[in-house]
C-alpha cells in the first residue's frame, strides 16, 4: 500500500470511528420506538436543516450529478438541479410546519404510514400497511445503491475487492444506525453535510487548478457543441449536440415534485423540537442546496477538461460518476497533507452515501416493525422489546440490501432517479392532500398511493421506451395521475367524519 493510500485510509478510519462513537453515545438515549424513529421530536433547527438535506442528497450529489454533467453538459444536470432547488424551498415553506403540527396532533404519529392512518382514522390499517410496503419496495434498492457506492469508492481508490469493501461499509452504517437510531442518524448527517461541503469546495479549487485555470475550463466547454447550453445536450460519444426541448425541461425539472413524498425528509420536519424555528431551517437548507448543486454540476464540467488535458483518462458510461474520486486520487499524489485532504474528500463521498442510507434504513425498518407489526398486526411491543424489534428489523433489511448491492455495475443516478419517482408519486400527492384538502378521505388516499406507485412502473417500463413525446421522467405523469385519483375517488366516496374535519380545522387554525 502506497503512502497516499495509507493517508487516505487514516482519514477515512478516523471518520468511520467517529460515526460509530456517535451511535454508541445516542444508544443510551433511546427509551422507546418514538425515540428510536423520531428522536422524541427534539431536533434543533440547524440539525433539522442539514440532516434533512444530507439525507436527501445522497451519493448522487458527489457522484451521480457530476457524472451526468461530465457526459452531457449542463442541460440535464442543470434542469435537474433547478427542479430540486425549487422543490427543496417549497417543501420547507409549505409542508414542513404543517406536517410537524398535524403529525403531533394526529395521535403523535411517528412514521409517515402511521400519519396517513391516523389522519384518516383508517381502522382497517390498510392505508398504513400499503404505505409501509411502498417504503420497503423503493427503499431497499435505494439503500442497496448506497452500499454499492461505498464499495465502488474503496475498490476504485484502494484496490480492495468490491464485495468486501461494500460489506464493510454496510456494517459501519448499520452499526451506528442500529445503536443510536434517529438521533444518531440525524447528528451524523449534520456532520456529514459539513464534510460533503468541504469535499465539494476542495475538489472545485483543485480541479480548476489542474485543468489549467478557469478560462481553460470555459474555453474547453465552449468548444463542445451544446455543452454549456440549457436547451441542447452534448453527446460525448458522437461529439454532437441534440435539442433539449421544453417537454424534456419540464420532465427533468419535475425532480422537485419528489420532495413532497420523501419519508426520510418528512421525518426531519416531524422531529424538530420547536416548529417556530423552521424558518431558520428553511433558509439554511435552501442556501446549502443551491450552492452544493451548482458546485456539483460545475465539477462535472471541470472534470471533462481535466480528462481532455491528459491528467485523467476519459471516462465513459457509469464510470463518469467516479470523476470526484479520480480527482481526489490525483490530489493524494502531491504529498502527505494533500493525501490526508484527499481522504477527507473521499470521506465526504462516503458521508453523502451513509447520510442517506442510514435514514433509509430507519424508514424501511420502521415500516416493518412499527407500521406492519405494530399497526397492521397489532403486535404492540413496549420498551426494550420494541427497540430490539426495531434493531433486528433494521439488520434484516440491511442484509437484503447488501445482497442486492453485490452487482457493482449499476448506475447510482439511475437507481436514485427511479426510487425518487416512486416515493414522489406514491406519497407526494397523498401528503399534500392530507395536509391541505379537508374533503380528502382514506379511499382517495389509497387510490392516489396505489395509482401513483403503479404508474411509475408502467411509465418507466411500458410507455417511456416508446420514445419521442413519451420520453418523460416517470415522476411527472405518475404524480398527475395520483392527484386525479385522490380528487376523483374522494368526491365519489363518503365525506370524512366530523371528527376528522374538526382535527383538520384545528391544525389549520394553529398560528
Amino acid at each position: 500500500m502506497t503512502q497516499s493510500q495509507i493517508c487516505i485510509m487514516i482519514s477515512i478510519a478516523v471518520y468511520l470511528i467517529a460515526m460509530l462513537y456517535i451511535g454508541f453515545v445516542f444508544s443510551k438515549k433511546n427509551k422507546n420506538t418514538s425515540d428510536f424513529y423520531l428522536g422524541g421530536r427534539k431536533l434543533g433547527p440547524l440539525v433539522t436543516a442539514m440532516s434533512a438535506e444530507a439525507s436527501d442528497m445522497s451519493s448522487w450529489l458527489l457522484m451521480g450529478l457530476p457524472g451526468v454533467a461530465y457526459l452531457s453538459g449542463i442541460a440535464d444536470a442543470g434542469w435537474t438541479a433547478i427542479g430540486l432547488a425549487i422543490g427543496t424551498y417549497v417543501n420547507w415553506l409549505v409542508v414542513a410546519k404543517r406536517i410537524r403540527r398535524y403529525s403531533h396532533v394526529s395521535n403523535n404519529s411517528i412514521t409517515i404510514p402511521a400519519f396517513f392512518s391516523n389522519r384518516y382514522r383508517d381502522k382497517s390499517r390498510s392505508l398504513q400497511g400499503i404505505a409501509a410496503l411502498v417504503i420497503i419496495i423503493f427503499f431497499i434498492p435505494y439503500t442497496a445503491s448506497g452500499f454499492a457506492a461505498c464499495g465502488k469508492l474503496f475498490s476504485s481508490i484502494l484496490g480492495v475487492e468490491y464485495t468486501l469493501a461494500m460489506i464493510i461499509s454496510a456494517i459501519i452504517i448499520v452499526g451506528y444506525t442500529t445503536l443510536g437510531g434517529f438521533l444518531a442518524a440525524s447528528t451524523t448527517d449534520f456532520i456529514q453535510s459539513i464534510i460533503m461541503s468541504i469535499a465539494l469546495i476542495v475538489i472545485l479549487i483543485f480541479g480548476i487548478n489542474i485543468a489549467g485555470g478557469l478560462s481553460a475550463v470555459i474555453e474547453n466547454a465552449q468548444s463542445l457543441p451544446g455543452y454549456l447550453s440549457m436547451t441542447e445536450s452534448f453527446d460525448s460519444i458522437t461529439g454532437t449536440a441534440s435539442p433539449y426541448g421544453i417537454i424534456t425541461i419540464i420532465s427533468t425539472s419535475a425532480w422537485g415534485l419528489g420532495y413532497f413524498g420523501m419519508p426520510h425528509i418528512l421525518l426531519r420536519f416531524m422531529a424538530i423540537e420547536d416548529d417556530s424555528k423552521l424558518k431558520l431551517s428553511r433558509r439554511v437548507a435552501s442556501i446549502w442546496v443551491v450552492i452544493s448543486l451548482a458546485i456539483a454540476v460545475f465539477i462535472g464540467i471541470i472534470g471533462y477538461t481535466v480528462s481532455k488535458v491528459g491528467s485523467l483518462e476519459v471516462l465513459t458510461g457509469s464510470n463518469s460518476e467516479t470523476i470526484i474520486i479520480k480527482i481526489a486520487d490525483l490530489l493524494s499524489k502531491y504529498g502527505i497533507a494533500p493525501a490526508l485532504l484527499a481522504g477527507i474528500i473521499l470521506a465526504g463521498i462516503l458521508a453523502s452515501t451513509m447520510s442517506t442510507a442510514d435514514s433509509q434504513l430507519l424508514a424501511a425498518s420502521s415500516s416493518v416493525s412499527s407500521d406492519i407489526l405494530g399497526g397492521v398486526f397489532k403486535k404492540n411491543l413496549q420498551g426494550k422489546s420494541s427497540i430490539l424489534a426495531a434493531r433486528v428489523t433494521l439488520v434484516v433489511i440491511s442484509i437484503i440490501a447488501a445482497f442486492i448491492a453485490r452487482d457493482p455495475n449499476s448506475s447510482v443516478f439511475a437507481i436514485v432517479s427511479f426510487a425518487w419517482a416512486g416515493f414522489g408519486a406514491a406519497f407526494g400527492p397523498v401528503v399534500l392532500f392530507a395536509l391541505f384538502w379537508k374533503r380528502s378521505n382514506r379511499y382517495g388516499a389509497l387510490a392516489g398511493m396505489i395509482s401513483g406507485g403503479a404508474m411509475v412502473f408502467i411509465w418507466k417500463y411500458l410507455v417511456r421506451p416508446l420514445g419521442g413525446a413519451w420520453d418523460i421522467y416517470e415522476l411527472l405523469p405518475a404524480f398527475i395521475v395520483a392527484c386525479i385519483a385522490i380528487v376523483a375517488v374522494s368526491l365519489l366516496t363518503p365525506a370524512p367524519t366530523k371528527e376528522i374535519t374538526d382535527e383538520f380545522d384545528k391544525v389549520a387554525a394553529m398560528k
